[in-house]
This record gives C-alpha cells, sequence and structure tokens, in this order.
C-alpha cells in the first residue's frame, strides 16, 4: 500500500536541533486543541516521536561531544547555575 504524501513530507528530518524542537512545539499545541480528527492526532503522534527520537539523538551526540572536550576526558555533571 503506497504511503500518502503527507506521511512521505513527514519523515524529512528538520535541519537542525532548534528547528526539530519548534516543530514538535507546534505539533503539541495543535493535538492540544481537540480540533483533529483521530486519524490527523496519530499522525501527527506518529511525527512528534519521529522528533522526539531526532532530538535525543541530537541531545545524546552534543552530550558525547562535550566529554570528549573536557580536559581530561571525564564526564561530570554541569555545575547548577549560581555555582560557577
Amino acid at each position: 500500500m503506497p504511503k500518502k504524501q503527507t506521511d512521505a513530507a513527514a519523515a524529512v528530518q528538520p535541519a537542525n536541533f532548534e528547528t526539530a524542537i519548534a516543530e514538535l512545539e507546534a505539533l503539541v499545541q495543535r493535538m492540544e486543541s481537540g480540533d483533529l480528527t483521530l486519524d490527523d492526532s496519530l499522525q501527527a503522534f506518529e511525527r512528534g516521536v519521529q522528533l522526539t527520537r531526532q532530538c535525543q539523538s541530537a541531545l545524546k551526540a552534543a552530550e558525547q561531544r562535550v566529554t570528549l572536550l573536557t580536559a581530561d576526558g571525564q564526564e561530570r555533571d554541569f555545575p547548577a547555575l549560581g555555582e560557577v
């Protein structure tokens, strides 16, 4: 069964983390409005899962880069605001 045009467009990954977060926030707002049909809600949910996974992956990659860039290569927590 061929995929719908909207499914193919939804599979496109945003250019960066910020764009993905903005799209995810817009999806949440649309879903919370209660104006979507069941099918539209399911498609929005599926897209939200894709975006969430992409954002988690980007955050994990950023965390790994920070770990590599520390002076001794040891992973540590960032200090809380005001503790620096």
